[in-house]
């Protein structure tokens, strides 16, 4: 877990200090790795590589490899077989060497990484489902990526692009897809076989996440109470960590509070008052480059509750992931438009795919805001590909359409009956936040303004008012052209 941040001249020498610059880009993303930063110049100045790191555990805190060439620059985690004490860097190297750009489709975890050649060649490259964010563009034959895309915005202009999960892009031969990685797989039984199999696959994947942990983002539904009630058998002395708005709790609060008393776990909660609301509006458009509504509510919830998580530790686990792979998002999913299941499958599909600009573009931001790693179970390799073997009529069940069914059945027996029966809640409102904000924003800007400047610069409309203030912010600190990069949560385009 870490920023990363290139120059690289796609022409010979660079004429200005690529090395000032390369070290500026990086005091822009230090929120992500307070704790060691490394910077590399390249020979005959042709430019400079560099990251911010988090110290966590002893295979994932390192994330350069730049001693010789190929430059390897890496931010996630794998999950890969391999000898005891080799590093994350040290075993993405290894496959470098020996499958070359293959290598990706090999790899088992989630990550966003830079590889710089010896004929100055950058290769980037993402995982499929894409949590960690990756952003570059060029000028003057100059080539520039950064974790954020506030490491460019004194560089590029225009032309910014977020590289995409699933995908490879060289400064030599352009923009490639590569395959995800592909487990083996138990087959698919009937609905009880294959609930059971869930069930094991996910504990699998709490135990291999389990290195360094010290807590779990606790929001009292159903995805992150599997995660917690999985976790305490591996380490009984995880902390629990929840937001609510002071004075006006959302029903999130009540249920997380079960959830600590039925584990006996200990419970810290922050209460999000109007004033770290007011004073972190601005701030939360700078920590999550947007300026759509429901994602800068999502942030606000997430940075108060990773800042009071940072007083605990630098690692917790997350339920995020759920929703897209097992039915979840009732008014997606339930939809009059979605007449059959596999209409429905094909927008749980495009749900996982636009999620790392929605809910894991908000949880990566608001939890890396304050340097804390999140891990993310239901995001492992296996999980995922079982999802998509199970059919959607055991997600969406039954004439009632229950949402999750299969993941509710597979942990029934481990839950409170209150929480595994718990509907999906849109996240910030089961927070409480949405009515705050509204009552907020309506101080700082006149409702009625949206009527004559409906749309941003580059054409996006405002879902509200809100938006057109967090917008105004938004052109604060990044150029117009930087709105292209934001997509709206709307699988149905």
């Amino acid at each position: 877990m870490a920023g990363i941040a290139g120059i690289i001249s796609q022409h010979g020498k660079i004429a200005t200090d690529s090395t000032e610059q390369l070290r500026n880009m990086l005091k822009l993303m230090r929120h992500r790795g307070p704790d060691n930063s490394i910077i590399r110049t390249l020979i005959d100045d042709r430019g400079a590589l560099g990251a911010n790191e988090i110290n966590l555990t002893p295979t994932t805190t390192y994330c350069t490899a730049l001693e010789e060439t190929p430059y390897i620059l890496f931010d996630g985690e794998l999950y890969n077989d391999r000898p005891k004490g080799q590093s994350d860097i040290e075993l993405f190297k290894e496959y470098y060497e020996k499958y070359e750009r293959d290598c990706f489709s090999r790899l088992d975890g989630n990550f966003s990484c830079a590889i710089v050649e010896k004929d100055d060649e950058v290769i980037l490259a993402r995982d499929h489902v894409g949590p960690r964010p990756l952003f570059y563009g060029s000028d003057n034959s100059t080539f520039y990526f950064s974790t954020e895309m506030k490491g460019l915005v004194n560089h590029v202009q225009f032309n910014i692009q977020e590289l995409s999960p699933g995908c490879l892009y060289s400064t030599r031969k352009g923009m490639k897809q590569f395959k995800p990685f592909n487990p083996e797989l138990p087959e698919v039984g009937d609905l009880k076989e294959t609930a059971r199999t869930l069930r094991e696959l996910l504990i699998e994947a709490v135990q291999t996440r389990m290195d360094g942990v010290g807590g779990i983002a606790m929001s009292g539904g159903l995805d992150s109470s599997i995660v917690a009630v999985i976790a305490k058998e591996f380490n009984p002395d995880l902390q629990l960590f929840t937001g609510t708005v002071d004075n006006t709790p959302g029903p999130d609060l009540e249920n997380a509070k079960l959830m600590a008393e039925y584990l006996g776990m200990r419970h810290h909660i922050y209460n999000i008052s109007h004033e770290d609301i007011i004073d972190f509006v601005s701030d939360s458009v700078w920590y999550l480059e947007s300026f759509d509504g429901d994602q800068v509510n999502g942030m606000i919830s997430n940075y108060h509750v990773s800042k009071m998580a940072k007083e605990h530790t630098n690692i917790v686990l997350v339920g995020e992931g759920a929703d897209e792979l097992f039915g979840g998002y009732r008014m997606v999913l339930k939809n009059p438009k979605v007449k059959t299941d596999e209409h429905r499958e094909r927008l749980a599909r495009r749900l996982l795919e636009i999620s790392y600009n929605t809910a894991l573009g908000r949880l990566d931001r608001g939890w890396m805001a304050n340097a804390v790693a999140y891990r993310a179970p239901f995001l492992d390799s296996k999980v995922v590909a079982f999802s998509h073997k199970i059919p959607m009529k055991w997600k969406v069940y039954g004439e009632k359409q229950v949402e999750k069914f299969i993941l509710r059945e597979a942990f029934r027996d481990m839950l409170p009956e209150k929480i595994a029966n718990r509907e999906k809640l849109r996240f910030s409102m089961g927070v409480g936040i949405d009515d705050v904000m509204d009552e907020i924003i309506m101080k700082k800007i006149d409702p009625e303004e949206i009527k004559e400047r409906p749309k941003a610069a580059y054409g996006m409309p405002f879902d509200s008012f809100k938006e057109l203030y967090y917008y105004n912010e938004f052109l604060r600190v990044f150029p117009p052209s930087y709105e292209k990069q934001i997509i709206r949560w709307d699988p149905f385009k």
